[in-house]
């Protein structure tokens, strides 16, 4: 694919670079060329490097005066995906949730940026080192390093100015723990939502806790700080939510534990390997017992892990005063950004900030769609960003915008979702869609070229159908110790494409066969 710059914003022409057209193809409105902007980016992980890419894609005429400057806390770009082996004890939070067994639940193809496939040889399922690197090869390929200031963490940022004009005020430790404060146009917030932990407390926990037998250790610990499945050997061992880490912590602690339960209120969109026990959810504990919400029990329960997901948070943004902190609300004073610790709103397009102090395209979040493949829509999010920071007349008024924003919430309560209880997910399969919706709405109004291309290649939706028989398969072949050889000459997207339906069609195949049925499969991001 080559992506063009038309109507100085980002347009889609099927590749990842920008080229300027020339002058009199650009508006006679929305945009200066002597214009100098400033844009702070917070956070390197996919979506900060997407935007990040974005921004410099733009043809230098355009950015030549341009201050681009990325904050990044750690000691290097991936986000999630550099580890931190050896956390600190709570309270203390580490600095991501990544333990070192984690391998992907999703095949890579469909993980990657537009156009740049993981290199030669990477296995569909690969463990998690493969994803750190291709973050860090993303970022030299891109030339981004020199705008990337590591070791370097927000502690605040808040607006003084009108609803029209005005800068954000950035205070930033550096590495030498020295504060600096500078002023932006722009800030794009994309820090990524695992970071604080999302803990549940039971009836009766506390005195469990304390019941504990002579020589016993009980414990209840949320899965940020999960690491090594040997320290639970011999342990009975309680796993509560049904996601993606809760599954594939149980099945990791089951290899050492004498026994393990997988309690979920609702039936999980990942079910564990192994012989683990389902149990519907916590109900309370006893001084001896974990009762559940039917009535059954576990005894002699060692250690409950709460692979409970995250607090939608943004601490620099709470500092300064621009998002305030209300959990379970469904309602803004209209002034600031609110989290209700699942959804923070009111966002357009799960985008931009409608909050009234300042202009509309003046603080972006990148990154907060979940229940879909990153990287993709970090790249689709960061053209629109980009091309609305360019342009703002591309948007609508705030008033307008805020009704588009009430109308797609009561859609989806039509659809039988609390937009405010599933925050951020992009329900019923509907990330491709919101991704493309993206694009096209950009050339509605003229801020891309029309095209006869989705922005979502056709390949991509179509393996979403086979995730499951792929998974298996690939897991066979790895048996097998065929799996290297299957990689051989797979190098492009395309050859990428063609060996996962290769790999399904071969599994399929084998599972009519031997006459073996397995329920659907979701794709698991």
């Amino acid at each position: 694919m080559k992506f063009d710059f038309q109507w100085l914003a980002c347009s889609l022409l099927g590749s990842l670079l920008f080229r300027l057209l020339p002058l009199e193809c650009l508006p006679s409105h929305g945009f200066e060329q002597d214009t100098v902007k400033s844009i702070a980016i917070v956070g390197a992980g996919s979506a900060g490097l997407a935007m990040l890419k974005t921004l410099l894609d733009l043809p230098v005429e355009i950015r030549a005066h341009w201050d681009i400057v990325l904050y990044e806390q750690r000691r290097d770009v991936g986000g999630i995906w550099l580890p931190d082996p050896s956390p600190a004890p709570p309270p203390e939070l580490p600095e991501t949730p990544l333990y070192p067994l984690l391998h992907t639940t999703t095949p890579v193809p469909t993980m990657t940026y537009p156009g740049i496939p993981f290199p030669p040889g990477t296995p569909l399922y690969p463990p998690h080192e493969y994803i750190e690197q291709y973050h860090r090869d993303y970022a030299t390929r891109h030339g981004l390093w020199p705008y990337i200031k590591l070791n370097h963490t927000v502690l605040s940022s808040s607006w003084t100015g009108t609803s029209k004009t005005g800068h954000w005020e950035i205070v930033v430790e550096d590495h030498n723990g020295d504060r600096i404060q500078r002023s932006f146009d722009h800030l794009v917030v994309a820090s990524g939502h695992n970071h604080e932990p999302h803990i549940v407390a039971f009836a009766g926990q506390e005195t469990w806790l304390e019941s504990a037998k002579r020589g016993q250790q009980r414990e209840i610990l949320h899965s940020i700080w999960y690491r090594d499945p040997s320290r639970y050997v011999n342990q009975t061992v309680v796993v509560v939510g049904g996601g993606a880490s809760g599954a594939d912590i149980a099945t990791q602690v089951l290899q050492y534990a004498r026994k393990v339960y997988f309690s979920v209120r609702s039936p999980p969109r990942h079910e564990p390997t192994g012989p683990v026990e389902r149990k519907p959810g916590i109900s309370h504990f006893t001084p001896d017992d974990v009762v559940f919400a039917d009535g059954s029990t576990a005894q002699d329960v060692d250690t409950i892990l709460l692979a409970t997901g995250y607090d939608l948070r943004v601490p620099f943004l709470e500092e300064g005063g621009e998002v305030v902190v209300k959990p379970r609300s469904n309602e803004t004073d209209g002034h600031r950004l609110t989290t209700n610790l699942r959804y923070l709103f009111p966002l357009h397009r799960h985008i931009f900030s409608l909050a009234a102090p300042y202009p509309t395209n003046a603080l972006a979040f990148i990154g907060l769609p979940i229940l879909l493949s990153n990287c993709l829509s970090d790249t689709a999010q960061s053209i629109y960003a980009t091309s609305i920071i360019v342009n703002s007349s591309l948007l609508a008024p705030r008033a307008e915008l805020l009704r588009q924003l009430a109308e797609s919430e009561e859609d989806l309560r039509r659809r039988g979702h609390d937009p405010y209880y599933i925050g951020h997910r992009m329900v019923d399969e509907s990330g491709f869609d919101y991704q493309d919706g993206l694009i096209e709405a950009l050339r509605s109004k003229g801020g891309l070229p029309e095209q006869n291309t989705s922005f979502v290649e056709a390949w991509r939706r179509e393996i979403f159908d086979h995730v499951g028989s792929l998974k298996r398969g690939w897991k066979r072949l790895e048996a097998l110790g065929q799996a290297q050889e299957w990689l051989e000459g797979v190098e492009s997207e395309e050859d990428w494409f063609q060996l996962m339906k290769r790999v399904s069609v071969w599994q399929d195949d084998w599972e009519k066969k031997h006459q073996l049925v397995f329920s659907a499969d979701t794709l698991i991001y």
